[in-house]
């Protein structure tokens, strides 16, 4: 029963430090994923499934006169052609946005509740109007192609500023000036007192062009439905289970809870996309319940880039207050935010509240107001990417801190000296009305100029000119107001074949949360490594959690895994006094030992487990170790940074290359730093994305411009540059864990550093501001522009 072996405990200690918090674990998933033995969605069949084609509006705007869907019905294959009528009558509910936004004067946020397929009037280039199953997708494709629709077109907008105006197209006769949320944040008269007292007051207008998401793995779903359970099945790529079935189950499909179960496998990438229940996903549900078969879709890249949420998008006016002496006063933020042509998920949220959140960053800035008007237009849905409104708000401000800098005749690094929130003030009530716990900002700040060896920028700018080239440098400080609070699930299970698994609401896409989540549960219990099987994507196991997104996985989860292993440890207890014949009292527990305090009688947790399973244990004493447990609400954090970017333009052909990136970061206590790293990687690859080269376009009559990869420029590894990366953390004192949030940093300090880079490289031209993205193309034509007003 008792090990006795002193190397016992040894040994647990050796795999803590090799598998514990704070190391560089290798992920467990690799070994699979990069063998090609992951299963993604369209990776799963069913016996005798169909397969569903959508079919959509080629105009951005018009009202249906008819569907003739009589040609596609008597096609080979074809088992049913439905419509928005046919949906109509099942009493499905509307897609709706559930955040409790408010419009100014007090008022909710008005909703467009967006039905599967429209049935009155389409209103961007993509809409779903029908869909056809067949017994092939071929076929499917093929009758889709023959079904005609009679849409007469009408005047179309794209603009979110132009929408708004009086006598736009409108896209709902319920929605004045196309006008679904006029947010407002902050006390108008002080701020207005405080600009009115500065010295010096710093304005940009700025475009936050809208992305595609393009993850590498396009949607698909598998449906079907049990008659006699009367349940619906749905395999689907999503960022957590629980929470996207009760929205399926609870408001579309009018059912309980458990008549839907939901499953997710392998995602290939997600940044916010896939987070909500989309059209096409209603459309094979209904078709596996009428058709009593399974029924599969699988989106192609050029429908994606119609069909799947889009990302940023807003059209800003900012400003800034300063003293005499360069200190923050105020700084306001207003304008437009585009939503597309439907508000579902959390759409207006990154476009208006998140920016109020997340505007004053790292800075003392005593007061701040925002303004923005969140507007449908006939485009594409809006979303939530990567970050969600966090990076755009420390762009606009980094910009307003640089062009502040210049226009005052101050230092770009001592004007941000000077109002850096101090350690010493923490906690600190920022004017976003958050609370800060912890951070120290000018610590963070002066490593990344160490690290980055700014003192030798000079020398590097003379080397380059002599080449011909125009090379400009960076330093940008960021801060990320992570997801809002919601509960976590923690539920722990000892199985017989001597694994844990952990069952957790989160859900990895791509992340790697196998690894990290384990390491967590190794350092709090003991258990070895290995062992722990991590179970996130099957909603009939888990029954709550909040999901992946705002960068709260590691928080959240890591929080659920210390509380829940917490009550292990008390069911331990408990068991082993029984088992060594010990007061419970005189029970210790340390590195995966339940010890008799004062004595070298031990027994190991994975033992204990097994003993527990195999022996019936007497009343009062616990039969198992698992727990099932819910978290209260999880905080949120405040990841920060500074991160700095020197680059290189030819001015001949305006082409930009990052020669040089450095990233330090405070992510509080860092389980896994590789992981980490590789996090941070990833998000300032689609800051690149966004700053260089990417952009959706749509023509004058709702057209899209960019609806391929010939179109719409993606980076490649060759506009990647290597990254110095460096850690300065100050563990958070909201969690138990001590972390914060990584997923979105890399974008947040991306954005502003390789923008105020290159126009520092193009400042000895006068040029003060230039809009994402900065194509070769536009930096050749604004240095020519500058050249002729001199000349």
């Amino acid at each position: 029963m008792q090990d006795y072996s002193p190397s016992a405990s040894v040994e647990n200690a050796i795999a803590l430090q090799k598998f514990g918090v704070g190391q560089p674990v290798l992920r467990k998933e690799d070994d699979t994923l990069v063998r090609g033995q992951g299963r993604y969605t369209d990776d799963f069949d069913l016996p005798g499934q169909a397969y569903a084609w959508i079919v959509r509006s080629s105009h951005a705007h018009g009202i249906i006169k008819g569907i003739d869907t009589s040609a596609a019905k008597a096609m080979p294959g074809v088992l049913g052609v439905l419509t928005g009528a046919d949906l109509a009558s099942a009493g499905y509910g509307p897609y709706t946005c559930g955040l409790p936004l408010k419009n100014r004067d007090g008022t909710p946020l008005l909703q467009t509740n967006r039905t599967a397929l429209m049935s009155d009037k389409v209103r961007y280039v993509g809409d779903p109007v029908a869909f056809v199953v067949a017994e092939t997708l071929a076929q499917a494709r093929d009758a889709g192609e023959a079904v005609v629709l009679d849409i007469e077109p009408l005047p179309a907008v794209t603009s979110a500023e132009e929408a708004a105006k009086p006598g736009a197209p409108l896209l709902y006769d319920h929605i004045p000036n196309n006008v679904a949320l006029d947010y407002h944040y902050g006390d108008t008269a002080k701020v207005e007192a405080a600009f009115a007292s500065a010295v010096h007051v710093t304005k940009l207008d700025i475009t936050n062009t809208r992305v595609a998401v393009v993850a590498m793995e396009p949607r698909a779903a598998l449906a079907s439905y049990d008659r006699k359970s009367e349940r619906y099945t749905i395999q689907v790529p999503t960022q957590g289970v629980a929470g996207n079935r009760t929205n399926l189950a609870k408001n579309l499909l009018k059912v309980p809870n458990d008549k839907v179960h939901l499953l997710t496998a392998n995602v290939g990438g997600s940044f916010g996309m896939k987070n909500i229940n989309y059209p096409e996903y209603m459309c094979i549900l209904h078709a596996a319940k009428a058709l009593g078969r399974p029924v599969k879709w699988t989106d192609e890249r050029s429908t994606s880039f119609l069909s799947d949420s889009h990302g940023r998008a807003q059209q800003i006016h900012a400003e800034l207050a300063l003293d005499a002496e360069g200190k923050f006063l105020a700084v306001k933020i207003s304008g437009y935010g585009n939503l597309g042509a439907y508000i579902t998920g959390v759409a207006p949220s990154p476009l208006s509240l998140n920016v109020g959140k997340n505007i004053a960053s790292v800075y003392r800035t005593p007061l701040l107001s925002v303004d923005i008007k969140t507007v449908l237009t006939n485009t594409t849905l809006m979303g939530a990417y990567r970050g969600a409104g966090r990076p755009e708000a420390n762009y606009f401000m980094e910009r307003l801190i640089d062009r502040a800098a210049d226009e005052m005749g101050i230092n770009r690094l001592t004007l941000r000296k000077r109002n850096f929130i101090k350690p010493a003030q923490m906690p600190f009530a920022a004017s976003s009305g958050v609370t800060y716990d912890s951070g120290d900002f000018q610590g963070v700040f002066n490593k990344a100029l160490e690290i980055s060896d700014h003192a030798g920028f000079a020398k590097r700018k003379k080397e380059s000119r002599k080449r011909g080239k125009l090379r400009g440098i960076a330093v940008g400080s960021y801060l990320e107001v992570t997801a809002p609070p919601g509960v976590e699930l923690g539920k722990i299970v000892f199985e017989d074949d001597g694994s844990v698994k952990l069952i957790t609401g989160t859900l990895d896409y791509g992340q790697g949360h196998a690894t990290p989540f384990a390491q967590v549960m190794a350092d709090q219990l003991g258990v070895p490594f290995e062992a722990v099987k991590l179970v996130q994507g099957d909603s009939d196991i888990v029954h709550t959690g909040s999901g992946t997104g705002g960068s709260r996985s590691i928080t959240a989860s890591g929080m659920a895994i210390v509380e829940a292993s917490k009550l292990v440890i008390e069911k331990g207890k408990k068991a082993a006094a029984h088992l060594m014949e010990a007061a419970e009292d005189d029970i210790e527990f340390a590195q995966g030992r339940f010890t008799i305090a004062g004595t070298d009688r031990s027994i190991d947790i994975m033992e204990l487990a097994r003993r527990m399973r195999e022996g019936k244990m007497p009343e009062g004493v616990p039969s198992s170790l698992d727990v099932d447990h819910i978290t209260k609400e999880v905080p949120s954090t405040f990841p920060n940074g500074c991160h700095v970017a020197e680059v290189e333009i030819d001015p001949d052909t305006g082409v930009v290359q990052i020669v040089r990136y450095t990233g330090v970061n405070d992510f509080g206590t860092i389980v896994n730093p590789m992981l980490v790293a590789g996090q941070l990687h990833g998000g300032v690859a689609q800051g690149i994305g966004q700053a260089l080269m990417e952009c959706v376009s749509y023509d004058e009559s709702g057209q899209p411009i960019t609806g391929s990869f010939m179109d719409y420029a993606l980076p490649r590894a060759e506009d990647i540059p290597m990254m110095a990366v460096g850690d300065h953390p100050v563990p958070a004192k909201s969690n138990p864990l001590g972390t914060k949030g990584c997923g979105e940093a890399g974008c947040a300090g991306s954005l502003s550093t390789i923008v105020n880079a290159v126009l520092d490289a193009l400042a000895e031209f006068g040029i003060k501001h230039i809009d994402m993205p900065l194509t070769p193309e536009r930096i050749w034509r604004t240095i020519q522009d500058a050249k002729a007003k001199v000349a």
